[in-house]
């Protein structure tokens, strides 16, 4: 090793040296991690028996309306000769409807989520004593 670069490596540890003297000292840089839940979609198809028909409610509506212009054309002089038609033709009309209830199967597609969970890089700190105080920094590696 020549002279010039003896006389420049032990310049450069002599600065470092100085430069640490005076200065804080690392004690301890600590990873900190956190965990995640990671949500990954998937479908599956549900079905289900359900029922289905059987509404009479549009049986009884027809049979109060024709109901209610009978009894309107009917008791011409009597108060109320509709409504009272109307009842009873919403009554006949629900009972002698024909609709008819029936099971029946029905699927549909629904979203589900798998979670996983995994640690993942949080931060880091450092700690250390300067001039008899201990500090912590947190960074990003």
């Amino acid at each position: 090793m020549q002279f010039k670069e003896f006389y420049f490596h032990v310049l450069a540890i002599c600065i470092g040296i100085g430069l640490f003297a005076g200065t804080a000292h690392a004690e301890v840089v600590k990873d900190h991690y956190k965990t995640v839940i990671q949500k990954t979609p998937y479908y599956v198809e549900v079905c289900q028996d359900v029922v289905v028909g059987g509404d009479k409610t549009g049986d009884a509506l027809t049979g109060a309306i024709i109901g209610g212009v009978i009894g309107n054309n009917v008791t011409k002089n009597v108060d109320n000769g509709g409504a009272v038609g109307a009842l009873l033709g919403g009554i006949i009309g629900h009972n002698n409807s024909k609709a008819k209830s029936r099971v029946e199967t029905q699927c549909r597609r629904e979203q589900r989520f798998n979670e996983s969970t995994k640690e993942v890089y949080s931060h880091s700190t450092v700690s250390f004593l300067h001039n008899g105080r201990s500090y912590t920094l947190q960074f990003q590696k």
